[in-house]
């Protein structure tokens, strides 16, 4: 998550300077230059970004979003790398700022058109939005709220794993909220839907930011309460209970909010 120091901003930038803190974008790739971010040196070379912006102040340190397309050529000295797996690589704070820039550029490369009448649409200069230049209509990054369980039964753990997982990997119940639903009616409705068991004394975790495009996590404990496992076709490959003493063979990466709640889990019931 975001460092408690870290100010948020949305602001043009001219320059990159030496000791800013820049998160270079080659289309859906972050650059690192020797293992660490890319600094403006390494970065004056290329040609000029879409879009760099400063997005926020760590302290001393300015924040700077600068975004190339993909066709751009990059020097030997910069190599792309997915963000996903960048976490090991910058550490956690670095890794949380780059978050917020992907998903601000994601919205950029996302409404370049209105929604009401298709005509092209002009970022503003001072906030994160796009507004259309023909009807005015004004849009704002998009947030996806999901509601993630982990059901306990005694000292079990109910785990499932998405035929989009890496193989061996299981993980927590989780799934978008629906309009007009509340983080409590999603969570009971989903675990319901996906496993086919019923769920009580829902708990607060904690939730995380998570730029999978736009995603924000809220995770929950809660208790089993009666219902065999049925898997939802397509959505739910296995599910299955698991003890602190046999676990599956992968679970998610340090990186996620469903690695820091499954630890939880087990120390609350080692």
């Amino acid at each position: 998550m975001l460092p408690m120091a870290f100010i948020p901003a949305h602001k043009k930038s001219m320059y990159l300077s030496e000791g800013d803190i820049i998160i270079a974008i080659h289309g859906n790739t972050l650059l690192l230059q020797q293992n660490t971010l890319a600094s403006a040196a390494a970065l004056d070379c290329l040609a000029q970004p879409k879009y760099q912006l400063q997005i926020g102040q760590l302290e001393s340190q300015a924040v700077h979003m600068a975004v190339w397309d993909v066709s751009t050529p990059l020097p030997d000295e910069l190599t792309p790398i997915d963000l996903r797996a960048s976490f090991d690589v910058i550490g956690e704070t670095l890794w949380a700022l780059a978050g917020r820039a992907f998903q601000i550029a994601t919205f950029y490369r996302t409404h370049q058109f209105c929604g009401v009448c298709g005509e092209a649409t002009q970022p503003l200069e001072h906030e994160a939005a796009c507004e259309c230049t023909a009807c005015g209509h004004r849009v704002w990054p998009r947030v996806s709220p999901a509601v993630m369980v982990l059901i306990q039964r005694g000292r079990e753990m109910l785990l499932a794993r998405s035929p989009h997982f890496r193989e061996g990997m299981y993980s927590a119940i989780a799934g978008f909220v629906e309009p007009g639903e509340s983080l409590e009616q999603c969570a009971h409705r989903e675990v319901l839907e996906e496993v086919g068991v019923t769920i009580t004394n829902l708990r607060w975790f904690e939730s995380q930011s998570w730029a999978f495009p736009h995603s924000l996590m809220l995770a929950f404990f809660a208790d089993y309460v009666a219902g065999e496992i049925v898997c939802q076709p397509d959505e739910i490959e296995d599910a299955r209970w698991f003890s602190p003493d046999d676990l599956p063979p992968l679970l998610p990466g340090p990186a996620s909010i469903a690695y820091r709640l499954l630890q939880a889990g087990l120390k609350k019931n080692p």
